[in-house]
């Protein structure tokens, strides 16, 4: 394994720092009101990357103060910003660009404008552009994981690939939140069925998780198990983040 990357996440909500408990609006806990402080706060823990989430956009809400507080985080430095949450057409996708994030994540755009997805590989590169894919149950779900739809994430991954993208986030909504643990299984059955660097998402507790997600990463070929992005577990003290670093014995 070249590299697995452990990335911090800071979703943002009318410009404070949020989780959800299963993609739950009405299920929030409040982390802070400075995102930039967070995000210095992982980057001086070690971190190479930062997971940020719009989640305003995503709801399809105004979303304004994510914004401001996104260019804060970018100006930091230190680590490059993986971005997504309401990115639905080209100039959204260029705006995230142009503020400085390292690479944009393409959710609900990636099934209902495939087009764009397409597009946005070709004018940006690959390694810019990224799809998420949030599932329960086996089924994508889109909008803020508001909306079900037939497609399981295997579906959605070849289609992915198809359009030239190489990275996938897989979120398994049912985990995402509450520390019930990473589906590792899950995830790496999705990178090697699907040829991809997938980065898993939702779930993770403890040290444990980490090291049970890098022990599988053999299981992932022809795929690659990339990363993890770990939120609440981080915000509740529940794990060290440069000892989760450490513990993939990896670098960037």
């Amino acid at each position: 394994m070249t590299s697995f990357d452990i990335y911090p996440a800071i979703d943002l909500r009318r410009g404070q720092v949020v989780r959800l408990e299963l993609g739950d609006p009405a299920r929030e806990t409040v982390f802070g009101d400075d995102p930039a402080a967070a995000a210095r706060r992982w980057i001086d823990a070690g971190a190479m990357w930062l997971h940020v989430v719009n989640l305003d956009g995503a709801f399809a809400e105004e979303g304004r103060a994510n914004w401001e507080a996104l260019r804060a985080i970018v100006a930091i430095g230190g680590a490059r910003v993986q971005f997504g949450g309401g990115l639905r057409a080209r100039d959204d996708v260029a705006a995230a660009l142009n503020a400085g994030v390292a690479r944009v994540v393409l959710g609900t755009a990636a099934l209902e404008s495939p087009e764009l997805l397409a597009a946005a590989v070709a004018e940006f590169g690959a390694a810019r552009v990224a799809v998420g894919i949030d599932a329960r149950d086996g089924r994508v779900r889109v909008r803020g994981w508001q909306t079900a739809t037939a497609l399981t994430p295997l579906d959605v991954a070849l289609a992915a690939r198809q359009a030239g993208v190489q990275t996938i986030i897989y979120t398994d909504i049912a985990r995402d939140g509450v520390l019930s643990g990473v589906n590792g299984a899950a995830t790496a059955a999705l990178a090697a069925a699907s040829g991809l660097d997938v980065i898993a998402s939702g779930g993770v507790s403890d040290l444990d998780d980490v090291a049970r997600l890098v022990a599988l990463a053999p299981t992932a070929a022809p795929g690659r198990l990339a990363g993890v992005i770990i939120g609440r577990a981080l915000y509740d003290g529940r794990l060290d983040l440069w000892e989760a670093i450490q513990r993939t014995g990896t670098t960037d």
